[in-house]
This record gives structure tokens, sequence and C-alpha cells, in this order.
């Protein structure tokens, strides 16, 4: 069986995601679409707006065959690591023919050249983004600077640095420094653009403007696949949806709690927890303490990212680690009649331990990396991550339905129709 990998958030599925579907199976002639898509906390530094079940039940609904997580913190990552971790998963998962990513370019060519530019000038590029730094410049206004004097003439900077080409730009410097066999392919985003909240043509919203009218009760049913509405409507009418009033409830107290431990966490540096404390003693929402926090040189997004590490307590050298090392299991979260083929098929080919099971997870990991090895410790780290993740979001749900928090252990893998 061919099959096409996506990496995805799915927040929600919406028509967009569908023509994004559509369009990688047919360019990459595959019989299998393969999703890592990201779980509780999303790239930008939000927590998704539904569960990942929920969200592999609507990618699932739409036509994907097989889901898998996307793990903390590569899924809270900038474009560079986030790239690099979806690309490390499908590797590792087996049997992918070809990546397939949505693009403002439409083509690979000029995303292939700033690519190989950036890998051939990575040293110097770092020195210069870091002065511009200094200078008071965010990084994306770094980085757009920078390929503007490295870049042939003819081609357009503010066009490559658009939000989808900037990480097709990444998935193909992943592919490269991972002696992948996985060919690149690109497809042309269209409809509303990434921050768009506006309505595109075909009814392609953006997952941002979607989000915006959810929170507005406006209707979105034109937007979203009839298949994969149900499992977003359901979510909704029992109040399992993204609260920000709990989040920042949550968050300020544990800026509050213990100050002194929060230069210890992830991408909290440069002083910015002094900054964060002296917010969070005046403010009492998520978009006052994003705002407050926020400066010339921080983007929102990285203060989001930052936000996330503060929730969940991740650790500076735990977030190296384990970015270091690379995913050490995957986390099976659904699959199609045809996913479990190929799944099948692939079995052989698979370089991390895929877990179905979280009540054997533990001995399955000891068996894959032995016993007290390094390997081990690293693939533990990621569990505890994971698993604490799934826990806190559920005290960031409007209504918690009860039972039991640690949902990784006992939630079924879902299962598509065909």
């Amino acid at each position: 069986m061919r099959a096409v990998g996506l990496i995805t958030e799915y927040n929600p599925f919406h028509n967009g995601h569908l023509h994004h579907l559509d369009e990688s199976l047919k360019v990459a002639d595959a019989d299998v679409a393969v999703a890592v898509m990201s779980g509780h906390f999303l790239q930008r530094g939000e927590p998704a707006l539904v569960d990942k079940w929920s969200r592999t039940e609507m990618a699932l609904a739409a036509g994907v065959d097989l889901v898998v997580e996307l793990p903390l913190p590569w899924a809270c990552s900038s474009a560079p690591d986030f790239a690099r971790g979806g690309v490390q998963a499908l590797n590792a998962i087996g049997g992918i023919d070809a990546l397939c990513f949505g693009s403002e370019a439409g083509e690979l060519a000029p995303l292939q050249l700033c690519a190989e530019i950036l890998e051939q000038k990575e040293d110097e590029i770092a020195q210069q983004t870091a002065r511009l730094l200094r200078e008071g410049l965010n990084y994306p206004q770094a980085r757009a600077m920078l390929l503007a004097d490295f870049l042939p003439k003819g081609v357009d900077v503010d066009a490559v640095a658009a939000p989808n080409n900037i990480l097709g730009i990444e998935y193909l410097k992943a592919l490269t420094e991972t002696k992948s066999e996985i060919s690149p392919l690109t497809i042309q985003r269209i409809g509303a653009g990434y921050h768009d909240t506006e309505i595109g043509v075909q009814n392609i919203a953006s997952a941002t403007g979607i989000r915006k009218m959810l929170a507005g009760g406006k209707q979105v049913d034109d937007l979203i696949p009839p298949d994969s509405l149900s499992p977003l409507k359901a979510r909704f009418d029992s109040g399992m949806q993204f609260s920000a009033e709990r989040c920042a409830t949550l968050l300020l107290a544990q800026i509050l709690r213990d100050p002194d431990s929060l230069a210890d966490l992830w991408l909290v540096d440069n002083g910015i927890e002094n900054r964060l404390l002296a917010v969070a003693e005046q403010v009492n929402d998520l978009e006052s303490l994003i705002g407050e926090v926020k400066t010339r040189q921080l983007t929102r997004t990285r203060i989001q990212r930052l936000l996330v590490a503060i929730l969940l307590s991740i650790k500076k050298q735990q977030a190296v680690d384990l970015l270091t090392a690379g995913p050490s299991y995957l986390h099976l979260l659904g699959l199609s009649k045809k996913g479990e083929q190929f799944l099948s098929s692939t079995r052989k080919q698979r370089s991390i331990p895929l877990v179905q099971n979280f009540s054997r997870v533990h001995n399955q990991l000891k068996r894959f990396y032995g016993e007290g090895s390094a390997g081990q410790r690293v693939a533990l780290l990621q569990l505890d991550l994971e698993l604490r993740a799934t826990k806190l979001y559920t005290l960031l749900t409007e209504r918690w339905s009860g039972g039991r928090r640690n949902r990784d252990f006992y939630e079924e893998i879902r299962k598509g129709a065909v």
C-alpha cells in the first residue's frame, strides 16, 4: 500500500484540511493517508479547542486512515523543531512514501532553494540572527531580513516568509537532516490565509477564523465537512471545549505559587520571569496576561509557548533531552480498516514503539530500550510529559465530564468506518 504522510493539528478539522487530504492522496498516488497530529497543546502555544481523541474522530470521519500523536515538546515548538519532530515520527512509523504539505507557494522549487541556503549558511545565519535579536528584532523579523540578504534576486522574500511556506522549508530541511527516504510534495493552499478570519473560496476558513466564530457563538456548519462536524458538536454540547478562563486561573496560580522556579522552566529566558510575575499580580484573563507580557522582541507565539511550559512545568533540561533524542515512542490515536492493514504490512519497518495500550506501556518501553538505559530514561520522560498534558487538559475545559483524568490509560483507539 502506498502511503502519504501529513503533519497536522486539525484544530478543528475543516474544509481546507479536507482539500489538503484529498489532493495529497492524488498527487502522491497513495492508498492510505497517515496523519501525525499534535495532542492537547499546539505549535503556536495554544491549548487545543477539543481533546485529541475528538480531533482524531473528526479526521477519521473525513477519510484519514491513521492518526498518531506528535508528542510534546515537538508539538509546541517553533517551526524547526515542530517540523523535525513530525518528520522523525513519519520516518519511525515506516512505509511512508511521501510527505505532502500545504503551502502558499504551491511548488517545491523556491522552498527547496530556501532550505538549501539555510543549511549551507546555518552558522552565519545563526550568528546574524542572534545579533538582530540583541538589536530588538523578533525572530520572524530577523529571519525575513536575513533571507532577503541571502536569497537570489527575483525570489519574493515576503512570499517565502508566509506561515505555511516557513513550515514547508523546515519540513524539507528535516527530511534532509534525517536522511529520510520520504519524498516531499506540496499543494497550493487555497481559501482563507493562516491568520485570516474571513471565509475564502469553497467555504474554506482558517482554523483561527473558525475558533473565533465558535467563541462568538456563530454558525460554522458550512465550514466543516458534515461527517466531521458531529464529534465537534458533541464536545461543545457537553461543555468539553477549551476554556480560556480556566486556563488563565491555572496559569496565574502556577506563576504566583512558586516564582523562584520560573527561571528553570523551558523558554523562560532573559529575565522574562520577572515580567511574568509582575503582570500576574495585576491581570485576571488570558488575553491580558499574554498581551502584557509580550515585548517587541518576543512574539505572541513565543509567549504562548512559554506559558504552556509553565502550565506543564517543563524543565529546560527535560526539553533539551527530549528534542535532542527525538520521539521515543508514538501514541496510536485512531485508524481505519485500511490504516489497520497498513500498520500490519509495515510492522517490521517501525523503528520505535507504537503504543496502543497504556496499561502495558512501561513494559513495552523497558523491553525495547532495556531497563535502566538512557533510551528508557528519555522515553519515560516523554511519557510523563504526555500523561501530565492529558490530565491538565481536563482542567482547561468548560465542564469536565467526570471520571479519571488519566485518559491515555482508558480511552479506546478510535476506529474509522472504512
